[in-house]
């Protein structure tokens, strides 16, 4: 089974799989966010985060290749009164355009290979205007002990050297790897997780 087939499953259920508020770590960065701006929710699946995104004042755009997750979003951001703007598309191939976003978040999207991640995180950093806050959140190698969710292979994992030599020079980069017990969805239990979040060069 493809991924497409895997997720379109998955979304298929008649319950939010991931639930309907946001990642925990996405509303910790509120400080970091501008009063107004763009933002682009990567893979975003079901919504909830591209939604929260939305209720912050952001224009946001949601992308997921899933017809069925992007139909659940519709209906999460019409229930929660937020203009959020979707388009299906694949995040490895979609045209990321250049400086166009002031947050790019990506938040457990580790269904990438890696050569396949080098083409997501090459077009996220290009979407971002210079000065733009980058979120990135994902399951650290530990996860596999766990069980509790995520990727089952180990090159989908992140790691803090990973991040680091990707977004080695850019501004106010803050990693932090923590294992927490998690209530979203169907990612509930102990987890292993790392969350990113840095500026792009000026």
């Amino acid at each position: 089974m493809g991924e497409y087939e895997r997720w379109e499953g998955r979304y298929g259920a008649p319950e939010y799989v991931f639930g309907r508020s946001p990642s925990y770590f996405l509303p910790s960065c509120k400080p970091l966010l501008p009063k107004s701006g763009s933002a682009l929710a990567i893979a975003d699946g079901e919504g909830r985060n591209g939604v929260w995104l939305a209720e912050q004042g952001l224009d946001t755009l949601s992308i997921d290749f899933s017809p069925t997750g992007q139909k659940k979003a519709i209906a999460l951001a019409r229930e929660r009164g937020v203009p959020l703007r979707f388009e299906l598309a694949d995040v490895h191939e979609w045209a990321y355009p250049a400086e166009a976003y002031d947050v790019v978040a990506e938040i457990f999207t580790q269904f990438s290979e890696p050569r396949d991640r080098r083409k997501k995180w090459d077009g996220m950093k290009r979407a971002l205007k210079a000065g733009g806050l980058m979120i990135i959140q994902g399951y650290t190698p530990k996860q596999l002990e766990y069980g509790t969710g995520g990727p089952k292979f180990l090159d989908h994992l992140y790691t803090r050297e990973l991040l680091e030599q990707e977004f080695a020079g850019w501004p106010d980069l803050r990693i932090v790897e923590e294992e927490v017990e998690m209530r979203e969805g169907a990612h509930t239990g102990m987890s292993a997780v790392i969350n990113m979040t840095a500026h792009k060069p000026g």
